[in-house]
C-alpha cells in the first residue's frame, strides 16, 4: 500500500544520502521544456532512491540475511552503494549483456555481481532462485512500495523547483519511477499530465495498459537497457492505469537523436533509458508547444564503448550525417562534376568510395559513395534533389 506519507518519509531519509538534481529550462530544444536531471545522482541514476529507501525499511532479521537484487545496471548500484552505508551484504544478478561500465561499477560499490544469460527477466528468475537458496532478503527493482515510494521523492521535488509544471514526461520500464512520480504529483496537483515513454522494442507497458492487463511482450534489442524490461510489475501497472494520463513509444534512432541533442544543447550525457522522454518531446510523441512540461533525464550511465555508434546514429537520425550513392559515366572529369554539385549545397565530404566493379553499374558507369556531413534533414533533400536534378540517381 502506497500513500503520500510514504513519500514525505522517504524525502526526509534521503536528505544527506540522495542529491536534490537540478531542474533546468532546455529553450534549445523546447521554449516550455525543462530538465530534471536524475542522470547527476549519485550512482549516475535515479535508482538511489528507491533502493535507499528500501534499504532502510528493512527489519534487523532481513539485512541480517542479506540482500539480493536483479537489475539492468542503475538499480544495481543504488542497492549497492545502500547496502555498503548501511552495512548490509548485497549480491545483484545482472545481464550478462549489461554495459561493462555498469557491471564494474556496481562491484566497485562492494556488491557481488551474478552475470545471468538474457535479459532483466532473466535475472529476476535467478534472484528470486538464489534468495529462496540461501535465505537472501529480495530487493525488488520497481514492483515493492518502499522502492516506489523513494522514487515519487522525485515528484515532490518537481513540484518544489516547478509549482507551475504541467505535463511531466518519464521514462518507463518495470514502471516503478513513473508510479511514484504520478502518485506524488496527482495527489498534490491532479490537473498535471503525466506521460510515460517507453522505447518501442520493448514496449511491455503500453502494450498492457491498452491491453487492460499485464503483458509480457517478446524480447528485442534496445539502447535503452535500463527500461529493457519484458513484463510491467503488478503493482506498477495498477499505479500506471490509475494515475498515468497517457504512455507513448519512442524508436531507437530517435533516442539516439535525444542523447546527441542532450550533449549538444544541454551539455549532459543521457543513457538510452534517460533520454526518451526528450526524444519523445522531439519528435512529437509529446505536445509541449503551450504546456510547461518536464522530463526526467532518469540516468546517464551510457557505455562509453557504444557512445560513439550512439551519436553516429543521432546524426544519421538528426541530419546531420548522410550516406549516398549514385552512378557517375566512368571518363575524366565526372567524379569532380559530381563534387562540384555537393559542394554548391554546402556540404562537407566526410569519406568518399569510387568503384568501378559494381553490382549496381554496367561496364561504362561507376558507383560513387560518400558520407556527407549536413545541416539538417531539409539540407539532406536539397542536396539529393540537386543530385537528381543533374541526373545522378540515387541507389540510397
Amino acid at each position: 500500500m502506497l500513500t503520500l506519507d510514504m513519500i514525505w518519509d522517504a524525502q526526509a531519509a534521503l536528505r544527506g544520502v540522495a542529491r536534490r538534481t537540478p531542474l533546468e529550462n532546455a529553450p534549445k530544444i523546447g521554449e516550455n521544456l525543462y530538465i530534471k536531471a536524475e542522470n547527476l545522482q549519485l550512482t549516475g541514476a535515479f535508482k538511489l532512491r528507491g533502493a535507499y529507501n528500501k534499504m532502510r525499511s528493512l527489519s534487523p532479521e532481513e539485512a541480517a540475511r542479506g540482500v539480493i537484487a536483479c537489475s539492468a545496471g542503475n538499480h544495481a548500484q543504488g542497492i549497492a552503494l545502500s547496502a555498503a552505508k548501511l552495512g548490509i551484504r548485497s549480491v545483484i544478478c545482472m545481464p550478462a549483456g549489461a554495459p561493462i561500465s555498469k557491471v564494474e561499477a556496481t562491484r566497485g560499490y562492494g556488491a557481488e555481481v551474478v552475470l545471468v544469460p538474457g535479459v532483466y527477466d532473466d535475472t529476476a528468475r535467478e534472484a528470486a532462485r538464489l534468495a529462496q537458496e540461501h535465505g537472501y532478503t529480495f530487493a525488488h527493482p520497481f514492483d515493492d512500495p518502499a522502492v516506489i515510494a523513494g522514487q515519487g521523492t522525485i515528484g515532490l521535488e518537481i513540484l518544489e523547483q516547478l509549482p507551475d509544471a504541467e505535463q511531466i514526461v518519464c521514462p518507463i520500464g518495470g514502471g516503478g519511477l513513473i508510479s511514484g512520480i504520478a502518485f506524488a504529483v496527482k495527489a498534490l496537483k491532479p490537473s498535471c499530465r503525466i506521460i510515460g515513454v517507453q522505447a518501442a522494442a520493448v514496449d511491455s507497458m503500453a502494450q498492457s495498459l491498452a491491453a487492460g492487463h499485464i503483458v509480457t511482450v517478446p524480447d528485442r534489442d534496445t539502447i535503452a537497457d535500463g527500461i529493457h524490461v519484458l513484463t510491467p510489475g503488478s503493482l506498477t501497472f495498477e499505479l500506471c492505469r490509475q494515475y498515468v494520463d497517457e504512455v507513448v513509444t519512442v524508436t531507437e534512432d530517435e533516442i539516439c537523436a535525444a542523447i546527441l541533442t542532450l550533449m549538444e544543447s544541454q551539455k549532459t550525457v543521457a543513457e538510452g533509458a534517460g533520454a526518451t522522454g526528450v526524444a519523445a518531446c522531439m519528435f512529437g510523441k509529446v505536445d509541449i508547444s503551450r504546456k510547461k512540461t518536464v522530463c526526467v533525464v532518469s540516468g546517464g550511465n551510457v557505455d562509453v564503448t557504444t557512445l560513439s555508434r550512439v551519436i553516429t546514429k543521432g546524426l544519421v537520425k538528426s541530419g546531420r550525417i548522410v550516406d549516398l550513392a549514385t552512378r557517375v559515366v566512368d571518363k575524366p572529369g565526372s567524379l569532380i562534376g559530381l563534387l562540384q554539385i555537393v559542394s554548391q549545397t554546402g556540404a562537407n565530404i566526410v569519406s568518399i568510395r569510387h568503384a568501378r566493379e559494381d553490382e549496381r553499374t554496367d561496364v561504362a558507369t561507376c558507383t560513387v559513395s560518400m558520407v556527407l556531413e549536413t545541416r539538417d534533414q531539409e539540407h539532406v533533400a536539397c542536396i539529393r534533389d540537386a543530385l537528381q536534378s543533374k541526373g545522378y540517381p540515387l541507389l540510397r
